[in-house]
């Protein structure tokens, strides 16, 4: 987690960030971008220990990205919040890999090192696997889905946001300025957003559920 930024003294609006469940790709060691794969027994297991650990927050809203494994996610978090709603943006979907989608992840990492690849991505400098969309084309649309999401709420809410490892990370990144530790499976990460424009991450990658490192792995930093 990286350190807290000084708190400003508006009382904020606050994003809850959720990583989807593991899921069957997850296990397997396959990428999983715009495909998807449903979570397994142990991700469900996952989700439901984060549920109860988000139970005692009111939340104004929900948003996932629309793939299978985080509207799971999210309807698995919202049991504990049945006067939620739950919208769905497609710009908090996955980045793309493009041809290499569902293929085991060694298969790519044998031609492209996975650290140069991530740092790119989420940097906006990675040009794009065939068939799949570069990385400024990515984070644009990442962007634009949180300030669709932050314009939709005043100070002093609560929002849920399901998504990915890569996505949820590259929003961390646009808030903090570096990146923080991998995402794991189910995990938590929370950003204030203030009235003045100032936003901050406060929490970063909590793992209540002890769902380990994701699958693939996020490099720990831009270099």
């Amino acid at each position: 987690m990286p350190p807290a930024d000084p708190a400003p003294s508006s009382t904020p609006l606050t994003l809850h960030l959720v990583r989807h469940g593991r899921t069957v790709y997850n296990s397997e060691g396959r990428l999983q971008g715009w495909c998807d794969s449903p979570l397994t027994e142990e991700g469900l297991r996952g989700v439901r220990v984060t549920a109860e650990h988000l139970s005692g927050t009111s939340f104004a809203a929900a948003y996932a990205s629309p793939s299978g494994r985080t509207v799971a996610t999210a309807r698995e978090l919202l049991r504990h919040h049945p006067g939620t709603g739950l919208t769905t943006l497609d710009g908090l979907r996955e980045f793309s890999f493009g041809d290499y989608e569902a293929t085991l992840e060694v298969e790519l990492w044998a031609r492209i090192d996975p650290h140069e690849m991530f740092t790119g991505v989420l940097m906006g400098t990675f040009e794009g696997l065939p068939g799949g969309e570069s990385s400024p084309t990515y984070l644009a649309r990442v962007e634009a889905a949180f300030e669709q999401i932050v314009a939709a709420h005043r100070d002093d809410e609560h929002v849920l946001v399901v998504g990915h490892g890569v996505t949820l990370m590259a929003y961390l990144v646009m808030v903090h300025g570096a990146a923080v530790s991998p995402l794991a499976n189910a995990s938590i990460s929370t950003v204030e957003i203030h009235a003045d424009g100032g936003r901050r991450v406060v929490l970063a990658g909590l793992d209540p559920a002890a769902q380990g490192l994701p699958q693939p792995p996020v490099p720990a930093g831009p270099e």
